[in-house]
């Protein structure tokens, strides 16, 4: 039996594990728990089992197996963990290189092909914007894939044209500093559609501040965007898909990964459904002399909701087995 879990700022998910096989899954609003451990304690309650391991995928950077959790009030401990779970092998991942590890585990028809490119057993790189604005790369030493995690989410944004230079300067006046991640997040779609808003002077639609009030803002926005009801929602949308492709591109280019750029994450199979995937693949290939290279990398969209959960038990076997 192992334990998995896939750590976020808006929901958390426990898997149970019974030869290699899902026998339990269970999904838990994250702000309403005070720690993870609360949220286990309630999983495996009903549960007589015996753990043989434990991992989680945790959206925040992972330092000597303590992680403080980017979008939450939350310190997880593996050393705590282990003794409060009485179990030896506890082992903490950032969510993204927990969802690298579940790359192999992804059959090709739970992925979308937004470019062929070449296949090569090069370097790979992922990309996931939810929460927050995860990323990760895949080191190829010639034999396997080794994933290892990063925060380029944070690094700075960087405007290509006039309008993402106003948006910019609009973003400037409430954050001191601008990121990726402020911007490909499901906050940053908001972000973008109070952005046009005031860039073009327009009016609110009467509806919306109600459903804002209702529901998640970027759902809204996302609907409206894909019934077309709202022009300003479809721009914001629109951009968004811009930049992600962009910053993707940015990302491919630093791991050089000519094994292929996967997209993951809670939102990107959403607004792929009605939003042309071609806008961001002309913002991917748009790097100047090296649009050529890039257009030999393979760009996928994982549509599997359970990357993270399954990474994370590919790498808890790999642990005990002693191949990492």
């Amino acid at each position: 039996m192992i334990l998995t879990g896939d750590i976020g700022g808006t929901k958390t998910r426990l898997a149970l594990w019974e030869n290699k096989k899902l026998r339990k899954e269970e999904r838990y609003a994250s702000k309403e728990y005070p720690d993870l451990f609360t949220i286990i304690q309630d999983f495996l309650q009903k549960e007589t089992v015996s753990l043989q391991a434990a991992c989680f995928g945790i959206a925040g950077p992972v330092k000597d197996q303590v992680s403080h959790v980017t979008n939450l009030p939350w310190v997880v401990d593996a050393k705590s963990l282990s003794k409060k779970l009485q179990l030896s092998h506890v082992y903490l991942l950032n969510d993204l290189e927990a969802n690298a590890y579940g790359i192999e585990f992804i059959p090709s028809n739970e992925t979308i092909v937004f470019q062929e490119g070449e296949k090569n057993e090069g370097n790979r790189a992922l990309i996931a914007a939810g929460t927050g604005l995860g990323e990760a790369g895949l080191y190829w030493d010639g034999k396997m894939y080794r994933p290892f995690a990063c925060e380029g989410g944070h690094t700075d944004f960087g405007p290509r044209n006039e309008i993402e230079i106003d948006l910019l300067l609009f973003l400037r006046k409430k954050y001191s500093h601008v990121s990726y991640e402020r911007i490909l997040s499901g906050s940053g779609i908001y972000i973008l559609y109070q952005f046009f808003l005031e860039r073009e002077k327009a009016k609110e639609l009467p509806e919306m501040q109600k459903q804002f009030k209702e529901n998640d803002p970027a759902k809204v926005i996302s609907e409206h965007a894909e019934n077309k009801s709202c022009p300003i929602c479809v721009k914001a949308i629109e951009l968004f898909s811009s930049i992600y492709g962009a910053e993707a591109g940015n990302l491919a280019l630093k791991i050089l990964s000519w094994g292929g750029l996967y997209i993951d994450g809670g939102i990107a199979p959403k607004i792929f459904r009605f939003v042309k995937k071609e806008i961001f693949l002309q913002s991917f290939l748009e790097k100047g002399r090296f649009a050529e290279m890039l257009s030999k990398f393979p760009v996928k969209l994982i549509i599997n909701e359970r990357t993270a959960l399954l990474g994370s038990l590919g790498y808890a076997l790999k642990k005990i087995n002693k191949e990492l």
